[in-house]
């Protein structure tokens, strides 16, 4: 499995960034987030087929993520960006759809997100 990561870059706060990330196989893929110093954290996943999702807490209502499996990529759209949520995002793939990572089997690298103030 193969994960490419893109679509980030530096945005003021209350602006929108995409990530898009090409994921080969069908799995339920996930965002996850680290900023320095601190824990990777659970952002938001769907199912194989998009019939399902999942969010964080601090996330939900302001981000979406969806999946074109005909194009093999899964998307993060988010908006009302602030400045917490500043990291390095990281898309992953895994049989099950959950907001643990360790039930991850696959990563791609990670790309950066910055809110400016």
């Amino acid at each position: 499995v193969q994960l490419q990561a893109s679509g980030g870059g530096l945005v003021q706060a209350g602006g929108s960034l995409r990530l898009s990330c090409a994921a080969s196989g069908r799995y339920a893929l996930g965002w996850f987030r680290q900023a320095p110093g601190k824990e990777r954290e659970f952002v938001a996943a769907i199912s194989s087929y998009g019939t399902r999702t999942l969010y964080s807490g601090s996330v939900k209502g302001r981000f979406t993520i969806s999946r074109d499996n005909a194009k093999s990529t899964v998307y993060l759209q988010m908006n009302s960006l602030k400045p917490e949520d500043t990291a390095v995002y990281y898309c992953a793939a895994g049989l099950s759809l959950s907001v643990d990572p360790d039930l991850y089997d696959y990563w791609g690298q990670g790309t950066q997100v910055t809110v400016s103030s």
